[in-house]
């Protein structure tokens, strides 16, 4: 524990799921954590369930004037700035020719360009102080073919890119990395998938098992770490073998 004491934290998407778990893990560690969410009740939720986190703001990340707005709030908070969390994002399920032109930009600008937008404001202010570290989330989607998610998969697969390209501009004061989880079982999939469904995927997986936010949080965690610093432009995947040879393969 207290890996990341002291450490000036922002977490995007952090009122439920992975975001949520990596809350309370940055918290157990020590970091002083920041949660930005478009949620306003879960924002004031997690803030009276987690009486240890720092601030709350309420930002939209698609929206670059609310995010330049949500760093200035932050520069009042903050007294330094050592980690991102770039967690927020969306997905929707359609057939690639049933997508309209509304959904595919709704799903790019919360997973693309809001990751660009809180990532550039971040590095900025890491460049400044001398150091820091961005870890972007991507997905297994932004490395395999899935079918109903085309949106979905070229986001991610624009995040995993910008991340190398991040990597390698923001070297060596900054270091960036990309983690991209497989099947999770967060609340919203919990409530969304039946028994059946639920078996019939984790059946795919070499692991048998849906991975835990919990498990996401703690390879955050270590990436975060000094323990991590000689890792930069790397993806990270977190999946059960789900890539390796079992659900995408078959």
């Amino acid at each position: 524990m207290d890996r990341l004491l002291g450490k000036w934290t922002l977490i995007t998407g952090g009122v439920s799921g992975i975001g949520a778990a990596t809350v309370e893990r940055f918290l157990d560690e020590g970091a002083n954590v920041v949660v930005l969410d478009r949620d306003h009740e879960g924002l004031q939720r997690i803030k009276n369930e987690l009486t240890g986190l720092t601030g709350i703001i309420n930002a939209d990340v698609s929206d670059y004037k609310a995010v330049t707005r949500a760093f200035t709030d932050l520069d009042d908070i903050f007294d330094g700035f050592d980690v991102l969390i770039n967690n927020a994002g969306i997905t929707m399920h359609h057939r690639f020719i049933e997508i309209t032109p509304q959904e595919w930009q709704k799903t790019l600008n919360i997973n693309l360009n809001g990751v660009f937008y809180v990532a550039q404001q971040a590095a900025r202010r890491m460049l400044a102080s001398g150091g820091g570290v961005i870890l972007n989330m991507g997905s297994t989607n932004a490395i395999m073919g899935y079918q109903l998610t085309a949106a979905y998969n070229s986001s991610k697969a624009g995040v995993v890119e910008l991340s190398r390209s991040m990597a390698l501009e923001l070297a060596p004061t900054i270091r960036v990395n990309t983690v991209c989880p497989g099947y999770i079982l967060t609340p919203l999939l919990e409530e969304g998938w039946s028994s059946e469904i639920r078996n019939k995927f984790t059946s795919k997986i070499p692991l048998r098992r849906l991975g835990r936010p919990e498990e996401i949080a703690s390879l955050f965690t270590y990436l975060a770490s000094d323990e991590a610093s000689d890792i930069t432009g790397q993806t990270f995947v977190i999946d059960g073998g789900e890539i390796a040879g079992g659900l995408a393969s078959q």
